[in-house]
């Protein structure tokens, strides 16, 4: 048992490319696929045979330009890999009023 990872870097600067790209992402998904980030897309895969029958799917529904990767992971790699949503704290702008004092540094001994 283990698990089938699509990535892919698509051109998407024509309009027909930005089609391409997006029929893709819909087939892939369609195939039992789902989207893990924007370009990253997985799926279970019980054998190496089924894997090579879906690297024959993914080969039937790419377009014909760009980057695409297929990996195999194990099933074992697959549970130790770790996800993270990470959203960065907004910055808080430090003003000082015209005509008021800089503070003054805390003493805390």
């Amino acid at each position: 048992m283990g698990w089938i990872l699509v990535m892919f870097d698509l051109p998407v600067v024509e309009k027909e490319e930005r089609r391409q790209a997006s029929r893709f992402r819909t087939e892939l998904m369609d195939l039992g696929y789902f989207m893990m980030q924007e370009s990253v897309y997985a799926r279970n895969c019980v054998s190496q045979e089924k894997y090579r029958q879906y690297l024959s799917d993914v080969r039937g529904i790419a377009p014909h330009r760009g980057l695409i990767n297929a990996f195999f992971i194990t099933d074992k790699q697959w549970l130790t890999s770790v996800s993270m949503t990470l959203t960065k704290p907004k910055r808080k702008k430090h003003t000082i009023e015209a005509g008021t004092e800089a503070p003054q540094q805390m003493t805390f001994w």
